[in-house]
């Protein structure tokens, strides 16, 4: 497989107005995502409601998304669960649905108990058993745990495990990850709103909420960076702050669906107890949309 580096969007997952998986409209955004500069597509994400979805519909939809992405497509899934046993069992499955890596989030219910030395030892076992490269997956703000940069220091030296997605937005915990782990391991910014940083620093790339309403600003950005255009890079980077933080922080999962309609992508409602965006959300959101070209750009 080629190295993990470049833009992911971690795509939504659609519903039918009955709350099952509409693969139709999932084979729509797909062969649009598929045309832009994005290098793969991050599958049972934060994004893509993965705490929603059953095991089987996990399975399924990896499966959908490998039918839909273009070969030269990096397909990485999510599989992170709270028992060793499941998340191996998914990682496993996933794999066999074409996957080519998988992103592994920490297990989290069980907070006094999941120590470092605890979570060392379950990524390596998970990484031991997986048919695919592993990256970590560092989300605070919804697991509860933060994974130290010494963690994922000592995570890196493992064969199998490839990189880290870090959602934490701690830049000095990034950039000591980027120092200290080897130079081939792919260290991914969260978040849309410090890629740029990530990347200057020497990150290999972002998997973005808002890659999924501006894949190819996002791509754009990545590769400016990359070869050193730090100036019109950094001007793209401040141009989305807003965005972002509409298909984040702002306004969640409906925020994000919200803004993929608008564009043209598909997003549709989130699969309950989540609930769509206000009429007031959505016109922030189209107003964020309007000032960089997005409304309608990907019909």
């Amino acid at each position: 497989m080629k190295k993990i580096e470049g833009v992911f969007a971690p795509i939504a997952t659609p519903f039918q107005t009955n709350g099952d998986i509409d693969f139709g409209k999932f084979a729509d955004n797909l062969a649009k995502f598929d045309k832009t500069g994005l290098a793969g597509i991050v599958a049972l994400g934060s994004n893509g409601e993965f705490a929603m979805l059953s095991h089987q519909e996990k399975l399924d939809s990896v499966r959908a998304i490998r039918k839909g992405i273009s070969k030269d497509k990096i397909l990485i899934a999510g599989t992170g669960c709270e028992s060793l046993k499941e998340t191996i069992e998914l990682t496993k499955g996933s794999a066999d649905n074409g996957a080519d890596a998988a992103l592994v989030i920490n297990p989290c219910y069980y907070k006094r108990d999941l120590n470092e030395a605890t979570l060392e030892k379950f990524y390596t076992a998970v990484a031991d058993a997986s048919p695919i490269p592993v990256m970590v997956y560092n989300m605070p703000a919804n697991s509860g745990i933060n994974l130290s940069s010494t963690l994922i220091v000592k995570l890196s030296a493992h064969k199998n495990i490839v990189g880290v997605k870090d959602s934490g937005g701690n830049i000095v915990q990034i950039s000591e990850i980027i120092a200290l782990a080897p130079a081939e391991f792919s260290v991914f910014a969260g978040s849309g709103s410090f890629l740029f940083a990530t990347t200057v620093l020497g990150g290999k790339g972002g998997t973005l909420a808002v890659a999924n309403v501006a894949p190819t600003i996002c791509a754009e950005m990545y590769a400016l960076s990359a070869k050193g255009d730090y100036g019109k890079a950094r001007e793209i980077q401040l141009s989305i702050l807003n965005l972002n933080a509409c298909v984040t922080n702002r306004y969640g999962i409906g925020g994000m669906k919200a803004a993929m309609d608008l564009v043209g992508f598909f997003g549709g409602a989130p699969r309950l107890p989540l609930q769509p965006a206000s009429d007031a959300a959505v016109a922030d959101i189209r107003a964020q949309l309007d000032k960089l070209g997005l409304i309608g750009k990907y019909k």
